[in-house]
């Protein structure tokens, strides 16, 4: 295998090509990998043809099996079983899942430092060569560069610079940041061979009790826009669409998902509705509309079966929607006019049994055996559920290990080969946009010293503190040097190393510092993601170990108070008693204490309202932003000023 930079534009001159086993051949004085093995130039193998002219070629050599299978995005496992430290892929069976499957696109579920990555990449990469028309592998992840970390969301970052989550970028507000720190996101992930993104997330976030607070742009629907479209331009490589040295943004959830009903997550049975009106629909597309206008590759639709939501006078179809005809070849299809990659979100086609409908019986520890999202369609069979996604204006389907639903559909007459190939032309116009049949492998040797650098931690250190908003402050920050405190939630070694004195003892505190998060209850322990996600109540409860540090501290001891805001919380007990009070978005103790100590000011606005009470988030709507109608906080509140 050969390393080398990333290729130019086709028609720009000849690419820089990396291959393993696949031979180079000439012609007219020009290289290119011959994927077929054939000897001479076929129009798929020629960079120089238009990604259209080369997707119509291959799809006119593949078999019905093998256009079905680029429909699927199946999982490629690690080499170690769930919760032990793999170093790669389980290889053996990616030959098989492309031998037997025909399948060229996966998600990687490989956790691990950028080498481990590179390499393993690679290593996948050079299996995908063995296939008869040498397609290569596309591989997809979820965020890897955020600060929380979540299974089936987001990975933790491991050698990845760290930036805060996306409510953090909102609560800026600066475009030209976004679209840097994705390019950043871009050249990590290309460095590892990772050339998806499923995201950037860009639901508008307005039921706050909903989980997925932390992934969003908030809920301001003109901000999160300009957000999503920041970042699809820096992650893609540029503003005319997707780019040979791009990453394809897959942006998600098509649209009203946070709109849940209680704030439950459509990943459950029990979280599957949500329930939005015309109007607050069309504030939920917004962002999507400005992700589209920069030329984001992929859409992905939600899980959520719309309540409320009607056209021409009747309410929409109760299913899920990617099977939506409405919502997918309706609105997204038609109104906007996207013509690009519709990936289903995950587990849609899988059959919904006893676990899926009523979680795992009592005492026995939750697991993905089950799982499925195909909400409003478990009556039907996988291929009729199949067919009528498709036929809604799904292309490709997230989770699905096998194609054999998909051959069945079109064998026994519920969709047209028609529709398959324009559905298969989809997906392949994005692998040749970004230039994947050209270089397909890394440079293993180089990754280490590029991802992760030191100046990209700083970078992201720096972010997480800027973005930090200062709710109320009486004068005590920022802390001078050798102040003693006393800590709650804060490393000891790092308060040091800011040049604070720690203390133990109350009497000995001249300022007492707590940092905690946005309070949660686990309302479903016996589903699977109901086991992990943050439901119920935005207050802090009395005894919970937050107030009791707060309700303990000896009077007239001055305090500070940082939440970490994964959902809005109720503040109401820390601001009766905090002299400074400060709203985060993931971040690690040195960016706090960097705000603290005021090495670094915080500049955010929040990005969402914070309630006044529980009883004011039970009387909102849950499709329309800000309005519990008496909050503590507004939206775009800081200490000092409103936007």
């Amino acid at each position: 295998m050969q390393d080398a930079p990333l290729a130019p534009m086709a028609g720009a001159g000849q690419p820089e090509l990396t291959t393993g086993s696949i031979p180079i051949i000439e012609f007219d004085g020009l290289r290119f990998r011959d994927l077929d093995r054939s000897g001479s130039l076929t129009a798929y193998e020629d960079w120089r043809l238009s990604p259209e002219r080369r997707a119509a070629d291959l799809i006119g050599r593949m078999t019905l099996e093998e256009k079905a299978g680029q429909l699927i995005v199946p999982g490629l496992n690690p080499n170690a079983e769930y919760g032990q430290q793999a170093t790669g892929h389980d290889l053996g069976a990616l030959a098989q899942t492309i031998s037997n499957r025909h399948a060229t696109h996966l998600n990687i579920r490989l956790s691990a430092d950028a080498a481990t990555l590179a390499r393993a990449n690679n290593e996948a990469q050079g299996v995908a060569e063995t296939g008869r028309l040498g397609i290569p592998l596309v591989l997809s992840s979820n965020s890897r560069h955020s600060y929380t970390g979540l299974i089936g969301a987001s990975f933790a970052a491991g050698s990845f610079s760290v930036w805060p989550n996306s409510p953090g970028f909102a609560a800026l507000g600066d475009d030209d940041l976004v679209r840097r720190q994705a390019d950043l996101v871009r050249r990590d992930l290309r460095a590892v061979g990772i050339s998806m993104l499923l995201g950037p997330q860009i639901d508008l976030a307005t039921e706050p009790r909903w989980p997925r607070f932390f992934e969003t742009y908030g809920d301001d629907p003109a901000l999160a826009a300009r957000m999503a479209a920041a970042f699809v331009t820096g992650l893609q490589g540029g503003s005319d669409g997707l780019q040979p040295n791009g990453v394809a943004a897959v942006i998600k959830h098509f649209a009203g998902y946070s709109a849940a009903v209680d704030g439950l997550d459509a990943h459950n049975r029990y979280g599957r509705f949500s329930r939005v009106d015309a109007q607050e629909f069309a504030q939920h597309v917004r962002p999507f509309e400005g992700a589209i206008d920069a030329g984001a590759a992929g859409v992905m639709p939600s899980y959520s079966v719309l309540q409320g939501l009607e056209f021409d006078g009747r309410e929409t179809e109760q299913v899920g929607a990617a099977f939506n005809r409405d919502v997918i070849g309706g609105v997204l299809r038609s109104q906007l006019g996207f013509d690009g990659l519709v990936l289903s979100d995950w587990a849609i086609i899988e059959d919904c049994g006893d676990i899926c409908m009523n979680g795992f019986p009592a005492g026995t520890r939750p697991s993905f055996q089950g799982v499925s999202t195909a909400w409003g369609v478990e009556d039907l069979t996988k291929a009729q559920r199949v067919a009528k996604a498709m036929n809604a204006g799904v292309d490709q389907f997230g989770g699905l290990e096998d194609a054999a639903p998909i051959v069945e559909a079109v064998r026994s007459g519920l969709i047209g080969e028609e529709l398959l190939d324009r559905a298969v032309r989809r997906v392949m116009l994005v692998d040749f946009a970004m230039g994947q049949y050209e270089h397909p492998f890394v440079d293993e040797t180089g990754v280490a010293a590029l991802v992760g650098s030191e100046s990209d931690i700083a970078w992201g250190r720096s972010v997480q503190a800027r973005s930090m908003v200062l709710l109320e402050n009486d004068g005590r920050l920022p802390a001078a040097p050798g102040t003693r405190v006393l800590l709650h939630g804060v490393d000891a070694d790092a308060a040091r190393a800011a040049g604070l004195v720690p203390v133990s003892d109350p009497a000995e505190a001249e300022l007492a510092v707590m940092r905690t998060v946005s309070p949660f209850e686990t309302l479903h322990p016996n589903y699977m993601f109901g086991s992990m996600q943050q439901e119920g109540s935005l207050a802090f409860a009395p005894g919970s170990e937050p107030v009791k540090f707060v309700d303990g501290l000896p009077a007239g001891l001055p305090l500070v108070v940082e939440v970490q805001l994964d959902r809005p919380a109720i503040l109401t007990p820390f601001r009766q008693r905090a002299n400074v009070l400060i709203a985060g978005f993931g971040a690690n103790d040195d960016a706090f204490l960097d705000v603290l100590t005021g090495k670094i000011g915080p500049e955010g606005r929040l990005p969402f309202e914070l309630p006044s009470s529980m009883a004011s988030v039970e009387r909102q709507r849950p499709g329309t932003p800000s309005d519990s109608g008496d909050p503590l906080y507004p939206r775009h509140y800081r200490f000092g000023g409103a936007r």
